[in-house]
């Protein structure tokens, strides 16, 4: 075990919280097309982004839009004022789309 985290093959050791027992039942995929995508404006949204507790994940995505974000909340009430009042204001972004989880059947990390 030692070797593998020494090497960096273990990269660390976590909790696996649910997060129902949180109250963040509601998960939602959110697209995001920025208004630029030259490096500066890709670097600002990244660092922006990491900021925003309520993104689980953020992934660079190569298709008509440019992220796609895993954002949980504990209602879509909660859901709508995180789009609205941080997403939407990240810089340069230019448009969004949510898709919304009705059920999550399989995730590897619980």
């Amino acid at each position: 075990m030692r070797k593998l985290i020494d090497t960096g093959v273990i990269r660390g050791f976590r909790a696996v919280v649910d997060p129902a027992s949180l109250g963040l039942d509601h998960v939602a995929f959110t697209e995001v097309k920025l208004s630029d995508t030259r490096e500066e404006a890709l670097s600002a949204f990244n660092a922006a982004v990491r900021e925003l507790p309520e993104v689980e994940e953020c992934h660079m995505i190569a298709s008509s839009f440019d992220y796609l974000l895993k954002v949980r909340t504990a209602d879509v009430r909660r859901y709508r004022m995180v789009l609205g009042e941080k997403i939407s204001s990240l810089p340069h972004v230019a448009s969004t789309s949510t898709f919304v989880a009705m059920e999550t059947v399989k995730d590897a990390s619980s």
